[in-house]
């Protein structure tokens, strides 16, 4: 669960945020569940890779 919040906190540091991906990240932190659905994960992996946090399938720790 640390993970998930470490990923969505990461992105929700980006002022270029977009309405839509920070209302799909409040609904994923909001989750009461220590894992994401395949879909979920997809829609997570998806915003990290248009907000330049995922470098090749893992994370850029740079930030």
């Amino acid at each position: 669960m640390q993970k998930i919040c470490d990923r969505i906190s990461r992105l929700r540091e980006n002022d270029n945020l977009e309405n839509a991906p920070s209302a799909m990240l409040k609904y994923l932190g909001e989750l009461k569940r220590p894992y994401l659905t395949e879909f979920e994960e997809k829609l997570l992996g998806f915003i990290e890779q248009e907000y330049g946090i995922v470098v090749q399938g893992r994370f850029n720790t740079d930030f």
